[in-house]
């Protein structure tokens, strides 16, 4: 079966081993068909030994949570994500479609006010008590969200459609920032509803590429497009591989993470007493490998509470991976006990991470995540 996979990519693959240690699934199992050479491997069996798609190796490719962490690891510099992105997409076109669960959640998020509305009530059903707390979803619902107006026309900021529902404090915090750096601030709103991200990922690429068309036109002038979850950014960033067009690529050029933008305009922030808190910064794997962007947090937070701490586990992904701790529970809760053992072995206060999936993952198990942006708003404000 042909995967579609370039022979040069995946043949600079020599398995080495360097990616063993990066690999969130291969360090709770130990297996080597949940490693990234060794889903390489069954690539390449599939794609040129001619090898049936078993359940076994459909498995591998499923149970891969797409941190990417491997990357910067492998000295042959293999593409991972985009081979296993590729692999994804080919098994949703041979019938492997994603778990009924997780098409029954994407097929809102193009919706807006339907998504808005329905996650309302779902923040009611919580109050009453009606919805099983395993569920990865946020502890407090929001019932009612708080109105984002524009206050001006230099800067996009995309809120999307799952932050907004969940977290659209967020937003405003990230606003409230933005304008005090002098920017006036134009929130999308619900024209575009949703970037594709977890379509993406699922290997439902009509949906994603639907997604990112929709985006693409609806922000169609030159101002800069800030997103403030990295998930988000990462895919946005990457639409002008993923539609193959000149206008996708210009779009993708002015995609910048919240936290870069700030980064370059911080003398601008008036200087305020720090919070006095330890905070832990959790690095998501779209932010660190994908991005490379996970510096700007340090560069913003720094001057706004007392103390940063570095995680010693070198960015290792907490299991999160978008809509993986829904359709993978067992594996994702493993990847996230390694990561809660790093966290409570440095004691901090909070953590800071800047992605809606990392937080209300690690929020299921007890940890007080807050993002950045918020901590700098918060020192502001006080």
């Amino acid at each position: 079966m042909d995967l579609n996979l370039d022979a040069a990519e995946l043949n600079a693959c020599v398995a080495c081993a360097l990616c063993l240690p990066h690999c969130p699934t291969y360090r709770v199992t130990g297996i080597d068909t949940y490693s990234p050479r060794g889903r390489v491997a069954l690539m390449r069996a599939v794609q040129d030994g001619g090898a049936p798609l078993t359940d076994e190796i459909v498995d591998s490719f499923e149970t891969c949570v797409q941190c990417r962490g491997c990357e910067p690891a492998c000295p042959s510099g293999v593409p991972f994500g985009r081979l296993i992105a590729t692999t994804r997409e080919r098994l949703v076109e041979e019938g492997y479609k994603p778990q009924w669960k997780l098409r029954t959640a994407l097929r809102g998020l193009g919706h807006h006010e339907v998504l808005l509305a329905g996650s309302s009530a779902l923040g009611v059903a919580q109050k009453l008590r009606l919805v099983p707390s395993s569920l990865p979803l946020p502890k407090r619902i929001p019932v009612r969200r708080t109105s984002l107006e524009p206050s001006g026309d230099d800067v996009h900021l995309f809120t999307g459609c799952v932050m907004d529902a969940w977290q659209r404090d967020v937003h405003g915090a990230v606003k409230r920032v933005l304008e005090a750096c002098g920017f006036g601030v134009s929130p999308t709103g619900s024209t575009p509803a949703c970037c594709g991200a977890l379509h993406e990922h699922a290997g439902m690429a009509g949906g994603a590429s639907d997604f990112a068309q929709s985006v693409v036109y609806a922000l169609d002038d030159e101002k800069p497009i800030l997103v403030d979850s990295a998930g988000c950014g990462a895919t946005m960033k990457n639409y002008g591989e993923l539609l193959g067009t000149d206008r996708a690529h210009e779009f993708s050029k002015r995609v910048f993470d919240i936290h870069e933008f700030v980064a370059e305009h911080i003398d601008a922030l008036p200087t305020v007493t720090p919070l006095d808190l330890r905070v832990a910064v959790q690095d998501p794997c779209h932010l660190r490998h994908v991005q490379k962007a996970h510096m700007s947090v340090r560069t913003v937070l720094r001057p706004f509470v007392r103390e940063l701490v570095e995680l010693d586990d070198d960015g290792l992904c907490c299991g999160a991976g978008g809509a993986y701790s829904l359709v993978q529970p067992e594996l994702s809760s493993l990847i996230r006990d390694r990561k809660t053992a790093v966290i409570n072995e440095s004691a901090p206060d909070l953590l800071a991470s800047a992605n809606p999936g990392c937080s209300l993952h690690l929020q299921q198990v007890g940890h007080d995540v807050v993002h950045p942006m918020e901590l700098v708003d918060r020192a502001l404000g006080a």
